[in-house]
């Protein structure tokens, strides 16, 4: 079973259609979250590191080339629907939270958040559909969203490869190192988001009950006698 799933998996990562498989993934996966952009990226690195196909830095340009058009369609429907969208969501909703986040973050770091919310599942969708929204100019988005595809792409990638290069030329523990990999990145990410959140909680609380942190006086030495 396991030697044919191998002889399957050689077979279609070394067709030239997997690379329209990969642009495809990588496009509706930002409007569609559910689908799994970054493993198939994955996939492709280990296998471009394990058996040379497909070709790793053609990979990277499908994928990113997928992202980017997926993110734009993302932005458009926002812009058209984004307000229908959020008012139908419940308060307090993981869907809902998504989006109070990529609005704030929106307007505390601009298009850099494209950027970063590349990389949080779920958060790229609710980002991008934010800035279609709000009518963030589309010119930026474009300039942002490119630099966050490309990253991506090469990101995504370079674990496969990483990881295939690793276990020397075995695919399947490639594949378990890799995504063993992101998952353990995006552990770390949301760790050190849930802990900045709880400490700006904690200011916000000693602020709100008007503790305010002693901060010690710069001790100045006295004047020389002349």
């Amino acid at each position: 079973m396991t030697q044919n799933i191998m002889q399957f998996m050689e077979e279609l990562m070394s067709s030239p259609w997997i690379y329209l498989g990969i642009f495809t993934i990588a496009l509706l996966d930002g409007f569609f979250p559910i689908v799994p952009a970054e493993t198939a990226v994955i996939t492709a690195g280990v296998y471009a590191s394990t058996t040379g196909k497909p070709i790793l830095w053609l990979a990277i340009v499908v994928a990113a080339a997928g992202a980017f058009a997926g993110d734009h369609i993302s932005y458009f429907i926002g812009r058209t629907a984004g307000g229908g969208i959020r008012r139908k969501m419940k308060p307090g909703t993981k869907k809902a939270k998504l989006f109070d986040w990529a609005e704030n973050a929106l307007a505390e770091r601009g298009g850099l958040v494209l950027i970063i919310a590349r990389y949080i599942p779920g958060g790229r969708t609710a980002t991008t559909l934010i800035t279609g929204s709000v009518g963030y100019p589309l010119r930026k988005f474009a300039f942002f969203d490119s630099i966050a595809a490309i990253s991506w792409g090469v990101y995504s990638a370079g674990i496969g490869f990483f990881a295939g290069h690793a276990v020397e030329g075995d695919p399947i523990k490639g594949l378990l190192l890799g995504f063993g990999i992101a998952v353990s990145i995006t552990a770390i990410h949301e760790t050190v988001a849930y802990l900045r959140k709880r400490a700006k909680r904690n200011r916000e609380a000693l602020a709100t009950e008007g503790v305010v942190p002693v901060v010690a006086e710069p001790v100045v030495a006295p004047a020389a006698a002349e």
